[in-house]
Parts: structure tokens; sequence; C-alpha cells
């Protein structure tokens, strides 16, 4: 768990409702870290979705119509037996995708920093040091957002 991640998060209220365009921005950033993982091309063009919506070319319905159905491909992902992570971490990579677009951004955080780690191979994600790179740009790029949030307003 991304420690210093939740603590800035808890600091900046990113849980309140006024903060669900940076939750999304924040999840669509970490999901696509970890976007040449997705397996499943209807993985790939949701996550399109939620960046349409960012940007502004897609409404709430939309974007509404698109969580549930992320939903639904993460959790029929096929998974894998594999040992050597590969599999697992596009299934985490999927999950990322799935709650970015949910708007809970912490866990698509928390999914797209596993899905790296197994990318490096089942082994690693028995070592917390393996994680920190991905931790240490997760509280980079949230204290960015949080800046150009407080520049536009």
């Amino acid at each position: 768990m991304n420690h210093p991640l939740r603590q800035l998060a808890t600091d900046h209220a990113l849980a309140s409702d006024g903060k669900k365009a940076l939750r999304l921005r924040f999840g669509l950033a970490c999901a696509n870290r970890v976007r040449h993982l997705l397996e499943e091309p209807r993985a790939v063009e949701l996550l399109d979705v939620l960046q349409a919506f960012v940007d502004g070319r897609v409404d709430e319905a939309a974007l509404q119509t698109a969580a549930v159905e992320a939903a639904q491909v993460a959790s029929h992902h096929r998974g894998s037996a594999s040992i050597d992570g590969s599999k697992h971490s596009a299934v985490s990579a999927t999950y990322a995708m799935a709650n970015a677009l949910a708007g809970r951004a912490l866990d698509a955080a928390e999914y797209a920093a596993y899905s790296t780690v197994y990318g490096y191979g089942g082994y690693a994600v028995n070592d917390p040091d393996s994680f920190t790179p991905e931790y240490n740009w997760q509280v980079d790029e949230l204290t960015r957002l949080l800046r150009v949030e407080e520049m536009a307003t």
C-alpha cells in the first residue's frame, strides 16, 4: 500500500465530491501507465472513453455506461495460472482501468502498481522495494495534478 499517496489524498480531500474530476484524471494517469499491459481490446476502448470524458468529448452518461462495462470486463478477465506473472499483470491492469473509470483513483493506483510489479515477474510482488519506483511516480503525479488544479482556481 502506498502510504504517502493515501496521506496526500487525505490531506487534499481527494474522496470529496468536489474532487471527482481530479480523481478521474489521476486514475486515468495511473491506468495509462499500464495501458500497454491490457490484453482485452475492449478494455483499451473503455479507457479511451475515460480520456474522452476528461477531455470533455463525452458526457457523464457515457462515462457511467463505460464504468459499468469496465467492471464487467475486469471481473471476467480470464487470468492465468502462469507463474511468470505476466497474466497477473494484465489482470491487475484491467482492474486499474475499471477502477479509474469508476472514479476510485486510489484503487486504480494500487492495481496499476501491482500490474507494473507483476510485469517484473511473479516473485517481485513479495519484495516491497519493487513497488517504490511506481509509488514515487504516483505521489509525484498526484502532486502535479493538485498543482494544476490549484493554478486553475
